[in-house]
């Protein structure tokens, strides 16, 4: 069984003093996706190379205490991608990508573990512009990439992408994360060609706003919610520092396992874990019947 989580920091200096180091030592993934480090390589030397016994592998922002990724893990990656080509937002530190290829492997012989943190655009309309900028120029890569080997994207992806997903849907519908472009672009991740094509109509009716267009259904898992079809409340993985809002569980569901489907068929269980508060997110976690 392969242990695979995400979480946001939200800092990793910040997430350390209330205890993230000695859950993921009691929890025991083989890999961790984090992001969101707010730090640069001098802050993590030597600190925070290694977590309860696994080796970090990191993608750093040029600017200070900001954005940021990292995976942790027990195994010995056969390669380590940073960055994915992109001009504009590798510069933020944005992706992450461990290679464990193994040709005589039953399943999934080159697989890849990626930590991504989307852009958000919550800050304005500046923020939001790049915030569609990079999913214009993420989904052909991630499709390129699909053609060649499978792969787990676990991440912070700043999308709430149904109804379901989070608690105020109604009333978030003019706002950055769970904007009809932004939902259409996860429904062509997701779906095939035509799906994909019939939601991005329906969910940009009428907005007077340019679609996120892509070439095709992205054909990914959302393996969360393979798992948990129906999930509501319990589904929320990010809740605003505002008011009371962990309190009421008024949150959203902004972090994923998005996997291809051979790998997605692989997931047994998943977890959100919520007793402990390291940051404005909680850990998800999946089990997969997958050997590194």
């Amino acid at each position: 069984m392969f242990k695979l989580t995400s979480l946001n920091l939200n800092g990793i200096r910040s997430a350390a003093t209330k205890g993230m180091p000695e859950w993921v030592a009691q929890t025991q993934p083989d890999c961790i996706c984090m992001q969101e480090l707010k730090a640069q390589a001098a802050d993590v030397a030597g600190r925070f190379e290694d977590i309860a016994g696994l080796k970090g592998h990191f993608h750093f922002a040029e600017k200070k205490g900001y954005s940021g990724v990292a995976i942790y893990t027990r195994h010995e990656p056969s390669d380590v991608i940073t960055g994915y080509g992109s001009t504009e937002f590798d510069a933020e530190g944005r992706y992450v990508e461990l290679r464990f290829d193994r040709p005589g492997r039953k399943q999934a012989p080159k697989l890849s573990i990626i930590s991504c943190y989307f852009p958000s655009g919550s800050s304005g309309e500046e923020r939001q512009a790049a915030k569609f900028r990079f999913l214009a120029e993420f989904y052909p890569y991630l499709a390129k990439l699909k053609e060649t080997r499978d792969f787990v994207l676990c991440g912070d992806i700043n999308i709430a992408h149904q109804e379901i997903d989070l608690k105020n849907f109604k009333g978030n519908k003019k706002n950055s994360g769970f904007l009809p472009e932004e939902r259409a672009w996860m429904s062509e991740l997701l779906r095939d060609a035509e799906a994909a094509e019939d939601a991005l109509e329906e969910l940009t009716e009428g907005t007077g706003q340019p679609a996120v267009k892509a070439t095709r259904g992205g054909g990914m898992v959302d393996v969360y919610r393979k798992l948990q079809p129906t999930a509501t409340d319990e589904a929320y993985t990010w809740w605003s520092n505002r008011g009371q809002a962990y309190a009421k569980n008024v949150g959203w569901r902004l972090d994923y396992h998005l996997a291809t489907p051979a790998v997605a068929a692989l997931a047994q269980s998943e977890t959100i874990y919520k007793t402990q508060r390291f940051s404005d997110h909680a850990p998800i976690t999946v089990d997969y019947a997958l050997t590194l």
